[in-house]
């Protein structure tokens, strides 16, 4: 039994009816479809109820849905079956997972912002492992201004994303496209209204 507070949090959250964020893939995620190649091996790290990992299996992805929330997880493997794809689950903490090495044409993190910045540090060094030279890398969270809107995210200011901070765990990537922007999301019960988000493309 995982006893982390954390874990039971989320596990509370997820074990709600419906879908905390939506059935919907992340917007940003959507607009970079084009990017996404039909039998890429991808990783949906932190992927909850299986929005985003589902969205890239139905791109003709091979897909591995990364998560700890048994609970979530079960609602990603209905998610599947309802649109007619498959993908592979995995029940593992993001921050001490072991990241293969070179494995991943395709990494999407989406707003995993629970990592204090100790534990988002290993996560980015498992993510750089885990991309295979050329890998597309593509992350969406919040930015600094994010608890003026209190639309969403992480109460802790130090887990929110500034472009310095992508810029150095990410600058030595051959391609590094950051934006910052204000937008309105919709995304279930989770994220909605106005939002100070920040969007990453990258190629290892």
């Amino acid at each position: 039994m995982n006893s982390n507070p954390e874990f039971e949090r989320w596990q509370q959250r997820f074990g709600e009816p419906g879908y905390l964020f939506g059935t919907e893939p992340n917007a940003f995620l959507k607009s970079q479809a084009a990017l996404l190649c039909q039998g890429e091996r991808a990783l949906a790290l932190a992927d909850g109820e299986g929005r985003n990992g589902v969205f890239m299996a139905e791109q003709g992805l091979d897909v591995l849905s990364l998560d700890f929330s048994p609970v979530a997880q079960d609602k990603v493997r209905k998610l599947a079956a309802a649109r007619g794809v498959t993908l592979r689950v995995e029940q593992a903490d993001v921050v001490n997972w072991n990241y293969p090495a070179d494995t991943y044409d395709v990494v999407a993190g989406i707003f995993f912002q629970f990592a204090a910045p100790a534990e988002r540090a290993k996560i980015f060094a498992g993510i750089k492992r885990t991309l295979k030279p050329g890998g597309l890398l593509l992350i969406e969270g919040y930015g600094r201004k994010q608890p003026e809107y209190k639309t969403g995210g992480p109460s802790k200011v130090e887990n929110l994303y500034t472009r310095e901070m992508l810029e150095a765990a990410f600058g030595d990537f051959a391609e590094l496209d950051i934006r910052e922007h204000d937008s309105v999301i919709e995304e279930g019960a989770g994220h909605g209204g106005l939002s100070a988000l920040i969007d990453l493309v990258g190629r290892k």
